[in-house]
């Protein structure tokens, strides 16, 4: 075994070495622990060991496996970006490519007016939530601060 180390950079991202293989996994955004737990799976690491310990092929191994996940079988159910709209294909997006995604996709929505478009625009819940009570803070103005910016401006 190699020596142990306390990072490990994948795809621009430092991953704790002192966590297991599975958790360490689930510090890049777009990860979560189901698809971690696939991904060691496939690349057929040991899930209890450290992910420090691991030495550089495994790690080559898991770099492999989220280039590619469909190709060593992970089911397209887990991939954040099934049927994608620019391309057609089911792919999974982590890090910059998935915001870069989400900000296209919420644009996108924005520029074809769309309900949820607008919503976003407007700065309100999207999601169908009630908003009597909820999403107060922020955007609008009470009616007492009303007043008390006017009694301001009159001064």
């Amino acid at each position: 075994m190699s020596e142990f180390r306390h990072i490990i950079r994948i795809e621009g991202v430092d991953l704790d070495g002192n966590k297991k293989v599975e958790l360490a996994l689930t510090g890049m955004k777009g990860i979560g622990i189901n698809l971690s737990r696939n991904i060691v799976r496939a690349s057929g690491i040991d899930a209890n060991v450290k992910f420090g310990d691991l030495d550089d092929g495994a790690v080559e191994k898991i770099k492999m496996v989220l280039a590619d996940p469909k190709k060593f079988n992970i089911p397209v159910w887990m991939f954040n970006r099934r049927k994608d709209y620019e391309t057609g294909k089911d792919r999974h997006v982590f890090e910059a490519q998935l915001a870069i995604a989400n900000r296209e996709d919420i644009n996108r929505l924005k520029r074809i007016r769309s309900y949820r478009g607008i919503r976003h625009g407007l700065g309100l819940p999207v999601r169908g939530q009630r908003t009597k009570s909820s999403f107060r803070k922020g955007r609008s103005i009470g009616v007492s601060r009303k007043k008390a910016l006017r009694k301001k401006a009159e001064r």
